[in-house]
């Protein structure tokens, strides 16, 4: 058998290529898991405070966390992220996010305690994201009510 030397050349290209291939898509999907690691901070600028002392949007928020009414594109995002959120700590969440966070939990708990029972009653029935994150809550100030 006669190989050329054409044969001998495009045999190094196609590893070349292959192997620039293969780089290709591990680079793409390790862009693909860095860009997972953090949620998406398209709402990280919302006024937390104007929602909450909005009885209207507040309810309707909850409303949608507690699978009762209408969702908003923000509140559906919330509600899909929201038990990954506390699985995780929070640990996708953005600086903002984790303000944002202890802002609501503070606002429900001394301005809308009803709804502050029926989000943990929904996310919470067993205590278990309370007794792991109580101490957090009170390094940020925020003291959880018993009931």
């Amino acid at each position: 058998m006669i190989i050329s030397h054409q044969q001998v050349v495009v045999q190094p290209l196609l590893c070349d290529t292959m192997i620039s291939k293969v780089f290709v898509v591990l680079s793409c999907v390790l862009l693909a898991v860095i860009a997972e690691e953090k949620y998406s901070d398209k709402y990280d600028n919302v006024n937390y405070v104007e929602i909450l002392e909005n009885e209207r949007l507040r309810h309707g928020y909850g409303n949608c966390l507690l699978d009762k009414g209408k969702c908003t594109p923000e509140g559906k995002e919330l509600r899909e992220k929201m038990q990954d959120a506390l699985e995780t700590g929070c640990k996708k969440c953005t600086d903002q996010q984790l303000e944002g966070t202890k802002t609501v939990i503070n606002y429900l708990i001394k301005h809308d305690h009803p709804l502050w029972k029926e989000l943990t009653a929904k996310y919470d029935p067993e205590g278990i994201w309370r007794q792991k994150y109580e101490g957090f809550a009170k390094e940020k100030g925020i003291e959880i009510p018993k009931d």
